[in-house]
């Protein structure tokens, strides 16, 4: 859910006709396409922590600072690639329903907001949700910061009872089944939304 708030703030952004909006929006999907997933997590873990000021980073420390900065790090980078599959439904959505929101009086803002973003989000709403089964896949990078997700659990579990086979197959069933129930809401709306995808 935060990536999908990250991902229509960042396009809403750069649907506005600032250039200067435009191009930070643009410098801010390069960098998480670009830079390794498990990489900005550790930017996240490790850098960002030393340039925050003391009493905010002790604080943030007795919060679980490892899935706090983890949940940051991968709802960015998920909602940088959403942001550009809201952006695609947005040039698919008729020009003419913009100015039609701004002749009944709404702004910019307005306009985006209850005209093009609601109809845009329909339209991407496959790639979004392809996007969704890599950040469940991406979880597992988070094990590198000793976060307690799946695949870290299943190493304990491996440790102690030296079971690896059995362990690492219920593991990839559990992916599996994640990923295909994931993919199955899709064609789900797919189906049921039948004239969101006539672009």
């Amino acid at each position: 859910m935060l990536a999908v708030l990250v991902a229509m703030l960042l396009a809403g952004i750069r649907a506005l006709p600032v250039r200067a909006f435009q191009f930070l929006v643009a410098a801010i999907v390069e960098y998480h396409r670009n830079v390794p997933v498990l990489v900005q997590i550790l930017i996240w873990y490790f850098a960002v922590p030393q340039v925050l000021p003391d009493a905010l980073r002790i604080w943030v420390n007795r919060q679980n600072s490892e899935f706090l900065f983890s949940m940051i790090a991968l709802a960015l980078n998920t909602g940088a690639f959403m942001s550009e599959d809201l952006r695609s439904g947005l040039r698919a959505v008729p020009s003419g329903q913009f100015d039609a929101a701004r002749s009944v009086g709404l702004s910019v803002v307005g306009a985006l907001r209850y005209v093009m973003l609601p109809q845009a989000i329909r339209i991407a709403v496959p790639a979004m949700i392809n996007q969704t089964v890599f950040l469940f896949k991406n979880t597992s990078l988070a094990m590198a910061v000793a976060v307690g997700e799946l695949t870290y659990r299943l190493h304990e579990l491996e440790n102690a009872t030296y079971r690896t086979f059995e362990i690492f197959m219920f593991g990839t069933v559990i992916y599996l089944v994640f990923s295909f129930s994931l993919m199955g809401l899709g064609a789900w709306f797919s189906r049921r939304y039948p004239s969101a995808y006539r672009v």
